[in-house]
């Protein structure tokens, strides 16, 4: 029987996080930093293998930190349970003015090796450059043409239903932009919902971003995003789906 790889929690989780999510909104994001820290648990046919070695639940951070320029810069990381189970990092760099992603990052460390890729959007060239570093230390680079919209990845997207919760009371069709190619999305807001969160029952909105119709083989995962209904708009949860596994994080502490 071949041995699973090594570094298939994290590969798993970076399939996850790797679409890129476009709203219609140009509203910025809120203005003073934020911190949510998360319980989180890999579900799935795929979990129960990574499983046999390696971790598939754990601690996450989501961070949102205002920067020069109007910018915000959104950083997600999750870690094992343990000091030596490595981590996962995607981080995203948003001009507020334009609700575009400047910069989109995802990366993994285990066991002494890591790999990343980063891609940095240039709006006025319509060009996407992108770097990605391997385990061996292998550096590719490579710059491919974006269409003339604007692209958004996943933090962003998160960021915008949150910012948008209040007024969106119908379906949107976007699109994610995922490895240079564009996918058609629709995010929806399902309804009220309710959530245990330290022991109490509190009410919350469910929001989503799945395929478009007919499209569900090109893309099949999504995004749900369960928000407090205050003016904060917390993400008490946070589910990230794919064909045979969905991460969920679970909301342990909001700063």
């Amino acid at each position: 029987m071949t041995r699973p790889s090594r570094l298939v929690p994290f590969i798993l989780v970076a399939a996850l996080l790797a679409p890129a999510a476009h709203l219609l909104s140009a509203e910025g994001p809120a203005v003073r930093p934020e911190e949510f820290r998360y319980s989180w648990r890999l579900r799935g046919i795929l979990s129960w293998f990574a499983g046999l070695r390696f971790p598939v639940s754990g601690t996450g951070a989501l961070k949102n930190s205002p920067a020069a320029g109007n910018r915000l810069e959104s950083e997600l990381v999750i870690r094992g349970k343990t000091r030596g189970d490595g981590q996962y990092v995607y981080r995203s760099e948003i001009d507020r003015d334009r609700a575009t992603t400047l910069m989109t990052y995802h990366g993994y460390e285990w066991e002494g090796r890591r790999r990343s890729e980063q891609t940095r959007f240039d709006y006025a060239d319509r060009t996407a450059s992108t770097r990605k570093e391997r385990e061996e230390g292998k550096v590719e680079t490579k710059v491919r043409d974006i269409p003339a919209r604007e692209m958004r990845d996943v933090l962003t997207g998160i960021h915008f239903l949150r910012r948008n919760a209040g007024t969106f009371d119908r379906s949107v069709t976007s699109e994610i932009y995922s490895d240079g190619s564009i996918y058609p999305v629709v995010f929806r807001r399902i309804g009220a919902r309710t959530i245990t969160f330290q022991g109490a029952e509190l009410p919350a909105t469910l929001f989503e971003i799945t395929a478009a119709p007919g499209d569900q083989e090109r893309w099949p995962g999504g995004v749900r995003v369960w928000l407090s209904p205050d003016e904060r708009r917390v993400p008490y949860r946070i589910e990230i789906q794919r064909s045979l596994a969905s991460l969920r994080l679970e909301l342990e502490s909001a700063h």
